[in-house]
């Protein structure tokens, strides 16, 4: 398993009229700390797509279990499960000094340049293998 535990500081703009985070900045936070878990195994999102290999999502979840207010320090535990074959999972755990507020995971395809899905590249599927 593939883990990395990004921090996450809750700014005026992330919270709406109840001073309670607004849903959909739960995705940002996702994509931040996606970005970040791939940047702490060696696997830099532009050196990939300037490879020729992007990773759109093709599946987006969240369940909210309690919300998270203004300033409030956060940790997005985020992680890849397994070995990638034709899609990749990433799973997030938004958590408040160790309790769970947001749980979720995104499913990424593998593509090329021109948007036509492809196998997961050998060189991520070997970045990974040393993790699993």
């Amino acid at each position: 398993m593939i883990q990395y535990n990004h921090p996450v500081r809750v700014y005026y703009r992330d919270v709406d009229k109840m001073n309670i985070v607004y849903y959909s900045r739960y995705f940002e936070m996702f994509e931040e700390a996606r970005t970040e878990l791939l940047r702490s195994i060696g696997l830099d999102v532009t050196e990939l797509e300037n490879s020729g290999t992007t990773l759109p999502v093709v599946e987006a979840h969240a369940e909210y279990k309690r919300g998270a207010g203004f300033e409030e320090e956060l940790v997005v535990r985020t992680s890849i499960p397994e070995l990638p074959k034709g899609k990749l999972r990433i799973e997030y755990e938004v958590l408040k000094e160790n309790e769970l507020l947001v749980s979720g995971f995104t499913q990424h395809a593998f593509t090329n340049s021109d948007g036509k899905p492809v196998r997961a590249p050998e060189m991520i599927l070997t970045v990974m293998r040393e993790y699993f």
